[in-house]
């Protein structure tokens, strides 16, 4: 008899006493790992889906950890028959955004004004040497989401896309929500979350067809909790009311002129040239990040004289209105659920997620799967196509509650796939969050959904949205099609648009200082919009929620 461990979908028989990293070796799954098996790196985590009463307890190196999430090199099989079935945070191929579409600057030649240059052999950051060097000048641009870390190298003298790479952030044993990273950094001594991710990235750079030591500079963009705390900054008064960034703190007191940060490559515990210099964007207000303005940049904002709306859905949701004249800004804690978490068979935009549901006349389930493999999971697309085609249907009324008596709705039993009732309650609740802060934003400016020249959806999970069944379940508004834009990762490339351009960087920074932060709590019908917006139908105008 043996146990059979699944990992990352490979499955292989297990004896009592083997290590989970030795077993994943085994399967040639590679598991990130920076201290042989000692268990002081912290990287090679796995997150138990099954079976976890068949492995060996925690072990003082794991007491960092929380719920289902073990060490690879800690965690030994202790039973002689059952399933054990993980993944690592680095599973597969990542759907990556490789470009934003259908953007002011997408057809206009950037031309490179870097802060890094070359004068012969000398390297130089703003005219200050740093390396001596006939070779190759690159950057890179990260941008470092909740849920998901996109990387773009760059050659900072042409302009060129080298390669991009993105996995799941490892920071998510710290909890699915900035708000449990607040608490568990809080909590936890020696930047943990920190450290891991490091070690991630190191992997992902040093994977890259380029000596880690040419790329001279680094532009990070995320939301203020992520961005703070890569860059070693106390995130605890992002966590506390009025929910600020310690940099948006000591402008405010004179102590300092941007809420950018920097610092240098060998302080970030990267491989990238010791001196180089990592640039963080600064946050525009609250949890309206780095990522934010990044996509602002992206857009073209400071030049635009159309009214245009962006959203950037994700556990944590960025909303900016306006143009050129004005501008408001919004951030919606709408938490993991619409990229896969707290969802029983969720999972992120990977290979096996099912990514579109379709619903046939006779009653069968038509899906597309990632990578076209056997069903694993849903992702966030996935689960918007199937509440519309269960509303469409009538299967699911306009409450969230299933026809008949079923809790559960078999997506492909054969494979374990089902959606719960109660999912649809986690995503009634994100769903309310985002549209509470549509409303709050277009009240405060004073305009209707209608009033917008375009709205452009961010992001992986709003590039691969189907923007009918997201109108369908009112999850956006129901604007003509040709006014919506799916721009893909906007947030990386304003953040490659920054990294190429100085003139592109200090026009971003004038233009967050114009931004007027709303808070979504402050307004007095926040919780009518969020009611409404927690049933399945399609969204209504301000007018009409307040009236």
């Amino acid at each position: 008899m043996a146990v059979i461990l699944t990992i990352n979908g490979r499955s292989t028989p297990a004896t009592r006493g083997e290590l989970l990293f030795d077993l994943a070796e085994r399967l040639e799954v590679r598991v990130p790992t920076s201290c042989l098996k000692q268990g002081k790196c912290k990287e090679c985590m796995v997150e138990v889906t099954e079976g976890i009463d068949a492995l060996s307890e925690p072990t003082v190196c794991e007491r960092h950890l929380k719920g289902n999430f073990r060490l690879s090199c800690q965690c030994h099989v202790v039973s002689d028959a059952g399933a054990v079935r993980c993944h690592t945070m680095r599973r597969g191929h990542m759907r990556i955004e490789r470009h934003a579409l259908g953007l002011p600057l997408s057809n206009q030649v950037l031309q490179p004004d870097p802060a890094v240059t070359r004068d012969g052999d000398r390297i130089l950051i703003d005219g200050v040497e740093i390396d001596r060097s006939s070779g190759p000048i690159h950057g890179l641009a990260m941008d470092l989401g909740t849920t998901t870390v996109v990387l773009r190298l760059l050659n900072l003298e042409t302009g060129e896309l080298i390669a991009d790479a993105s996995f799941e952030n490892p920071q998510r044993f710290g909890g699915s929500d900035v708000m449990s990273r607040i608490q568990y950094d809080s909590e936890h001594p020696g930047k943990l979350l920190r450290r891991t991710l490091a070690g991630y990235l190191t992997h992902a750079i040093e994977e890259f067809p380029v000596d880690p030591k040419t790329i001279y500079e680094m532009v990070v963009v995320g939301n203020s909790t992520m961005r703070d705390l890569f860059f070693r900054q106390s995130v605890y008064s992002i966590g506390q009311n009025p929910y600020r960034s310690i940099t948006e703190i000591e402008m405010a007191a004179g102590k300092r002129s941007t809420t950018s940060l920097t610092e240098t490559g060998r302080r970030c515990l990267l491989p990238i040239h010791p001196k180089a210099r990592v640039y963080g964007v600064p946050v525009i207000s609250g949890h309206v990040g780095a990522d934010a303005a990044a996509c602002m940049l992206a857009v073209d904002l400071a030049h635009e004289d159309h009214l245009i709306c962006i959203m950037d859905i994700g556990t944590n949701t960025e909303l900016i209105l306006g143009n050129r004249h004005r501008i408001l800004a919004a951030s919606c804690p709408a938490g993991p659920a619409f990229e896969g978490g707290a969802i029983a068979c969720g999972m992120p935009a990977l290979d096996g997620a099912i990514e579109d549901v379709v619903i046939e006349d006779d009653g069968a389930y038509r899906l597309v799967v990632i990578g076209d493999g056997p069903a694993e999971g849903i992702c966030g697309s996935g689960l918007v196509a199937a509440m519309s085609e269960l509303v469409r249907t009538g299967q699911m009324n306009e409450m969230g509650r299933f026809a008949g008596d079923r809790d559960r709705i078999a997506l492909d039993e054969a494979h374990g796939i089902f959606f719960h009732e109660s999912d649809v309650n986690e995503l009634a609740q994100a769903k309310g969050a985002n549209v509470a802060g549509l409303h709050v934003v277009f009240s405060n400016y004073g305009l209707e959904f209608g009033d917008v020249d375009r709205f452009y959806l961010a992001g992986g999970f709003g590039r691969h949205l189907k923007v009918e069944a997201a109108q369908r379940i009112g999850l956006i508004p129901n604007l003509p099609a040709s006014r919506v834009v799916q721009v893909g990762n906007a947030a990386i490339e304003g953040a490659s648009i920054a990294l190429l351009s100085c003139s592109k960087r200090r026009e971003l920074e004038a233009l967050v200082r114009r931004v007027e932060h709303c808070r979504l709590e402050t307004h007095p019908d926040f919780f009518d919009f969020f009611v409404e917006g927690c049933q399945f139908k399609p969204m209504e105008s301000m007018r009409q929620v307040a009236g």
